[in-house]
């Protein structure tokens, strides 16, 4: 104990700067671990938390029985699994082409251009698709007319919403994954490379055989992290891009928006907290099944 005090003590104001994302977390995280009793609850708001009647796993039938339960599930998979391949890997490659351009104003430009989608909110980049996709104004549409080509109403159509929809996950996340794998990059040592030059290794196989391999761990981390939210799809995105529209449904409907309209048709916080506590555990045996994977075959990737 004196010795966590005297560390304290001596990186005082380096944990002073982290404190306020450690209270967050506390609040957020640990301190709400006792509302996963309304999973198991008919919760009553005027009876509280210890008081509601208990409901055993009748919350979980609500989802589980629901007709869309299997098509909202495997649309949570689906599109996860998309977003997590498609978004790895441009992040990826974006990272290795700055490490190998030699031009620092046009890393930086370039840097710049693929971050700032990130700081945009998804409800700007509805209606920057919207501009795009409508169907009688839309800049698609008229691209299509110009070209004597028939156009489409996009929005009465759900096959290619997944497409559409991984597109821009790439396009808004892509640039800011790329800055953690940039960084994994310039921590890899120089003399590595500079060995490679003197046994007339091109760039090409200095990429494939030694900046790849050494970053492996650290995209397998990111992964295995991911991996732990395969059943929360981007409710911010899919909302904001999709909304109601239950056209879209069959192809864009994911279990945190059909928890959604159920909260909000319904009116049940149990049924809610059902789902988000089955989510919850499903992404915890699945990011300890695949660390458990990634420890037996690949040990330097696994996350402990």
């Amino acid at each position: 104990m004196t010795g966590f005090i005297r560390e304290l003590i001596r990186n005082k104001y380096a944990y002073l700067l982290v404190l306020p994302a450690v209270v967050y977390v506390f609040i957020f995280s640990y301190a709400s671990y006792p509302y996963l009793l309304v999973a198991f609850q008919h919760f009553d708001y005027n009876k509280g938390l210890f008081n509601s009647d208990w409901a055993g796993l009748a919350n979980f039938q609500f989802f589980f029985k629901s007709n869309d339960a299997m098509r909202v599930t495997w649309n949570t998979i689906k599109l996860n699994v998309l977003f997590l391949i498609f978004v790895t890997f441009f992040a990826l490659m974006l990272a290795i082409l700055f490490n190998e351009i030699r031009n620092k104003l046009y890393i930086r430009l370039a840097q710049t251009t693929l971050i700032f989608p990130s700081f945009l909110s998804w409800i700007i980049v509805s209606y920057m698709m919207y501009s795009l996709f409508a169907t009688e104004y839309g800049i698609i549409n008229q691209t299509l007319k110009g070209l004597g080509i028939e156009q489409m109403n996009w929005y009465s159509n759900p096959n290619p919403w997944p497409t559409i929809l991984v597109s821009m996950k790439v396009w808004k996340d892509a640039g800011m994954a790329s800055i953690i794998y940039l960084a994994a990059i310039t921590g890899i040592d120089g003399s590595l490379y500079e060995s490679a030059d003197l046994d007339g290794a091109t760039r090409w196989q200095k990429m494939t055989r030694i900046t790849l391999p050494l970053i492996m761990p650290t995209v397998t981390i990111l992964t295995l992290l991911n991996l732990g939210k395969i059943f929360y799809a981007d409710f911010g995105m899919i909302y904001a891009i999709i909304g109601d529209n239950g056209v879209l449904y069959p192809t864009t409907d994911v279990i945190d928006t059909y928890v959604f309209r159920a909260l909000r048709m319904v009116g049940d916080p149990s049924n809610a907290a059902a789902v988000g506590l089955f989510q919850s555990t499903v992404g915890l045996l699945l990011v300890f099944v695949a660390n458990w994977i990634t420890r037996r075959y690949f040990k330097e990737g696994a996350l402990y």
